[in-house]
């Protein structure tokens, strides 16, 4: 019997850049019986999928320098980390600074003092002391990683007599790698944010008694009692109380929003004005808090197409800049020129060689677009999705509660024959009880039947995209459009003209009847989201190509809502199926699309479509596991703030790839002619390491309101 992959997490201890953790992934993946390997960048969390032993992929993270724990056995260092563990590299940094300051004092009155010798000597031990450690371990694997060319630049200057330049090159690379850390760190502290805003504990009511619980304790069906003031530990569905409730860390809306009995409530959001009984649905792993975490914690972990190129490509450009750096070396020399001269000009080509900022020019830019995305209530689940979205050229929009409100609502009923409304409502409400589908609880709420109470048919069954059946008192009932009646045997002519009337008015209708004759008709409208409108008009202005409304409901109907909100194209009378289709011929007419939907019913159309976008997925399981992007709040106006976020993530890391290898092309041409010293090399990687990180980090900070719509 064949022994099946398992996955096992790993804490890495010791990374401080991505760079350390492409070398680690790449080490791991190289292991026999290791079918995959993530890591990711912020949290430096390594899952493997792996048939090896543990140890063994614990010995070869440990082969490059670092080191491998067991995620659900975090060692002591990280439950409790030193001081050292903490601050050691920023102190050394300082200190390595302080000598090197020190000896460019003492040599402006005692230039070959052994004191200045000692103190730049000193300064490149401490800055450079993790540098070397690691530098010699991959030297010893003929691995030429960034630690190994700093390591033979700081001992190349030292066996060519340049001390100031060692102490210069480790001190300044040590400033460049504690810079890159602090960024990392920054990033990580948001997402440790995000896990900390729901409480551990929890005020719980069970057998009439009430005490508090960790929340690990608390069951499905426990009941939380939540204060003012006091912040929702899991989620759950109200059962007493009325409430002002802020939700902004799971859906991003600014307003608090109104809870009472019957509504639902996340883990992490704030309650405000009122006392509330709340009882919980979710286990505190499977909250809606917990599902994004988790999201943007894997998202971090998936890598763009970019991403991938700037990976291979710098895994052939350092050992390119290397054999450069030997041709200068010995070439010249061989011509009768300065061994000393065209050595030390090979070893500022090595230091220059560190890719530090290439590497890291496109991970900034991603996680920190990711994380904006995430404080707003848009989850991007990883890098590949935030780039489709910055290619999308048109967009489809299913119309039922997307780019209408959701929540429709009966506008006519017309009884026919002997049957009064009421019949009609009433027959139509029963038939329906069991039904999911918005119309049906459009039915239901105008029935103003109490939950619970409704009649119910009996052998209830749903046909997918027409309509509804069901037996009451012994007769079949028919809920549905009118193909759907009318593939039931039932004539419509007569009735034609009253269906038109109503769709002419933007009215959904359905007719109830039997097996012999049609009992009534009732016109359901949608209404149209407020901002609908204008959401469609800053795509267009953002370059979307065409906005397409697809729709299961009649051409009519869909035609006075589309011209309402000012679509390019309507296409209606969709079953599920249709609307696959509907998006694989927009992909072969624009190429990249976009599908907004419910994430439910429109689920095949959004896993088609080159990008899924599920709208109002907050405590929707199904929505974030089907979309690429999913607007946790059910607010529309966020989807042109996503592209426009996912284009200008796109140009940020553009441009710090330009930045990065710019910088590096002007300084290796100051190399040749003598003009690039050794710690300008390093200055110039450090420079270009600090640009491509602020540059990312604006990407944090980028607000809707501040969004140029007529840019890309």
């Amino acid at each position: 019997m064949k022994t099946l992959p398992s996955t096992t997490q790993f804490q890495l201890v010791g990374l401080c850049c991505s760079h350390d953790a492409a070398k680690v992934e790449r080490r791991v993946s190289g292991l026999e019986n290791v079918a995959e390997v993530r890591i990711n960048p912020v949290t430096f969390t390594m899952t493997v999928t792996h048939k090896a032993p543990v140890t063994a992929i614990q010995q070869a993270v440990s082969d490059v320098g670092y080191q491998a724990e067991l995620a659900d056995a975090p060692p002591p260092s990280l439950s409790a980390p030193s001081f050292w563990s903490t601050h050691g590299r920023k102190v050394a940094t300082m200190v390595s600074g302080l000598a090197v300051l020190s000896a460019w004092l003492l040599s402006l009155k005692l230039a070959e003092s052994p004191w200045v010798i000692l103190l730049y000597g000193s300064a490149a031990l401490i800055g450079g002391f993790k540098t070397f450690r690691l530098g010699l371990s991959a030297l010893r694997r003929a691995t030429f990683d960034m630690n190994a060319l700093m390591t033979i630049g700081v001992v190349g200057a030292i066996l060519i007599g340049e001390w100031a330049e060692a102490g210069l090159i480790a001190f300044l690379y040590s400033v460049s790698n504690w810079l890159e850390a602090s960024t990392m760190e920054r990033t990580r502290n948001a997402i440790q944010g995000l896990m900390e805003l729901a409480p551990k504990v929890a005020l719980v009511r069970r057998n009439g008694r009430e005490f508090e619980l960790p929340v690990d304790q608390i069951d499905i069906g426990d009941l939380l009692i939540v204060k003012a003031g006091e912040k929702v530990a899991m989620d759950g569905t109200v059962l007493a109380g009325t409430s002002m409730v802020n939700q902004a860390p799971i859906t991003g809306e600014s307003m608090p929003v109104s809870k009472e009995p019957g509504s639902e409530v996340f883990a992490g959001s704030l309650n405000g004005t009122a006392a509330m009984e709340v009882r919980v649905t979710k286990c505190v792993g499977d909250t809606t808090l917990a599902k994004i975490i988790h999201m943007v914690e894997e998202a971090q972990s998936e890598r763009a197409d970019v991403q991938t190129f700037v990976d291979r490509f710098a895994r052939w450009y350092t050992p390119a800049v290397l054999a450069a750096a030997s041709l200068v070396a010995v070439v010249p020399p061989l011509l009768g020129a300065s061994w000393s001269d065209w050595i030390y000009r090979a070893l500022a080509l090595i230091v220059l060689a560190c890719p530090c900022a290439l590497v890291i020019s496109t991970p900034v830019a991603l996680v920190a677009a990711i994380g904006n995305a995430a404080r707003r209530g848009i989850l991007i689940k990883g890098g590949t999705h935030l780039e489709a979205a910055a290619s999308i050229r048109a967009v489809a929009f299913d119309k039922t509660g997307t780019l209408t409100a959701g929540r429709p609502e009966v506008r006519t009923v017309l009884p026919l024959g002997d049957r009064s409304a009421e019949d009609v409502i009433r027959l139509a409400a029963a038939v329906e009880a069991r039904s999911e589908h918005p119309l049906a609880a459009a039915i239901l709420r105008h029935a103003e039947i109490p939950d619970g109470s409704a009649q119910v048919g009996r052998d209830f069954e749903a046909v997918v995209g027409h309509g509804a059946k069901a037996s009451i008192g012994g007769n079949v009932f028919f809920v549905g459009s009118p193909r759907f009646l009318s593939q039931q045997g039932h004539a419509l002519e007569a009735l034609e003209t009253r269906i038109s009337d109503m769709q002419q008015e933007g009215q959904t209708v359905i007719l109830l009847a039997d097996a012999t004759e049609i009992h009534g008709l009732i016109g359901i409208a949608d209404p149209v989201r407020p901002e609908s409108r204008q959401v469609v008009e800053q795509l267009k202005r953002l370059g979307i190509a065409s906005v397409v409304m697809i729709t299961g409901d009649n051409a009519r109907t869909a035609r006075v809502i589309g011209h309402e909100v000012g679509v390019d194209e309507i296409r209606a009378d969709l079953l599920p199926e249709d609307k696959v289709r509907v998006v694989r011929e927009l992909e072969a007419r624009y190429g990249r699309v976009a599908m907004v939907g419910d994430g439910i019913n429109d689920a095949p159309a959004l896993a088609t479509a080159h990008l899924g976008v599920a709208m109002g997925a907050a405590g929707t399981d199904a929505a974030i596991e089907t979309a690429g992007i999913a607007l946790m709040a059910d607010d529309l106006t966020r989807l042109p703030f996503t592209l426009h976020l996912s284009r200008s993530a796109m140009r940020i890391v553009h441009q710090n790839i330009v930045f990065a290898l710019g910088i590096k092309a002007i300084a290796t041409l100051l190399v040749f002619p003598g003009l690039l010293t050794l710690w300008m090399a390093v200055l110039s990687d450090m420079g270009a390491t600090v640009l491509v990180i602020l540059n990312g980090l604006r990407l944090l900070s980028l607000k809707p309101a501040t969004t140029r719509l007529g840019e890309d």
